[in-house]
């Protein structure tokens, strides 16, 4: 499985840094939707869904956290400590976020608006979606 970080151009002095995010730029889609999470307890998995069709870049901007991403065949842990670089998360590939630190707030970038019927919660239905593409039959 092909891991995609985006490093971020950084722009700073001695006042600081600066990066700016932008849609089909440095971003690979039109982003529709921006959340973020913090205070995030000890020991708490967040995710633990896919999408039919969205498309994500996270990118924690404080502190760190791990993501377990997996295709259905394979399974991958990224750290995400450094608010320069982002990941890219594609559609129908699974997710999990944990072992966030105190300080961490992570970002999201979503390519749409929220949509539950676009979120796949049933992991054994992630499974079917992720053969029938293989498959070459259509996702939703």
């Amino acid at each position: 499985m092909e891991i995609k970080l985006i490093e971020f151009e950084e722009h700073g002095d001695d006042r600081g840094t600066l990066i700016a995010l932008e849609q089909n730029k440095n971003i690979p889609f039109e982003i529709k939707r921006v959340y973020y999470m913090y205070g995030t307890g000890k020991g708490v998995v967040r995710g633990r869904h896919a999408h039919y069709k969205l498309q994500q870049v996270l990118i924690c901007v404080n502190g760190t956290c791990k993501v377990l991403l997996d295709n259905g065949k394979e399974k991958q842990v990224v750290e995400l400590n450094n608010p320069n670089q982002g990941l890219f998360i594609d559609s129908v590939l699974w997710r999990e976020m944990f072992d966030f630190s105190t300080d961490a707030v992570l970002m999201v970038l979503a390519s749409e608006l929220y949509d539950e019927s676009d979120y796949i919660r049933n992991y054994e239905e992630f499974l079917r979606q992720r053969k029938g593409n293989r498959d070459g039959n259509s996702i939703q």
